[in-house]
């Protein structure tokens, strides 16, 4: 397993948070206090499992890893970089270079092809047309899906769907992936494979993954868990 310490190199370190909080409708009579001091380090390499009840903050808190949304206090790096103070337009650039995300809903372009759906980040992203689809056919492979890929998302099934999404967040090659449920949609032994699926993926890229799940067999198949409850941040799947 790829632990990182709480001591490690900033350079060992992909994710740092530290001692985010993030409130809604501050200093109004229904302000909520999403996230209490939360810190989590994720290190090159490792794959963290976020198992978080509904409610408790866990799409607030990918979205500030994914710089999506600002923290109200504390600090987010990225490869050592901090990133809580930039302008738009760095942040935009991290997202599109840094960071892959996936949905539980896989959010594929309807209009283009599997392949198409993974060549189009790239391109805007200054990469040449073949070299892209190169990549992503590499890509489509890797996940069991190369004979799909000249097909448009209708015509592939839940499973197929959300390995397509899988392949378009690590496009262009990034840093980070944060994913919210991705295998949330799916029935459980298609989860199982899909999930597998993108173990496979990770491992192969060497990428960080902070990865949000209620499924706790696929939390254990990670190399740790933290849990968050109440906006508060603790190690392992329970209390």
């Amino acid at each position: 397993m790829n632990k990182a310490s709480p001591g490690a190199e900033m350079n060992d370190v992909t994710l740092k948070l530290d001692k985010i909080a993030k409130a809604y409708n501050v200093g109004k009579p229904n302000e909520v206090k999403v996230l209490h001091d939360v810190s989590l380090q994720v290190g090159q390499g490792e794959v963290v499992a976020l198992v978080a009840p509904s409610g408790a903050g866990k799409s607030t808190l990918l979205h500030i890893a994914g710089l999506l949304d600002t923290p109200d206090t504390g600090t987010v790096s990225i490869g050592g970089e901090d990133f809580t103070n930039l302008g738009d337009r760095k942040r935009t650039a991290a997202r599109r270079n840094d960071v892959g995300f996936i949905y539980q809903f896989h959010h594929l372009l309807p209009e283009f092809s599997a392949l198409e759906n993974i060549v189009l980040p790239q391109l805007a992203n200054g990469i040449a047309q073949s070299d892209a689809e190169a990549h992503g056919m590499d890509l489509l492979a890797r996940v069991g899906v190369a004979d799909r890929a000249s097909h448009r998302p209708a015509a592939l099934s839940g499973g197929e769907q959300q390995r397509v999404a899988f392949c378009r967040a690590q496009a262009n090659r990034p840093k980070l992936l944060l994913a919210d449920e991705p295998t949330g949609n799916l029935d459980p032994a298609t989860s199982d494979r899909v999930f597998g699926a993108l173990m496979d993926l990770v491992r192969a890229s060497g990428l960080s993954a902070l990865i949000a799940t209620h499924n706790l067999e696929l939390a254990a198949r990670m190399d740790r868990a933290v849990r968050l409850d109440q906006g508060r941040l603790s190690e392992g799947m329970t209390e």
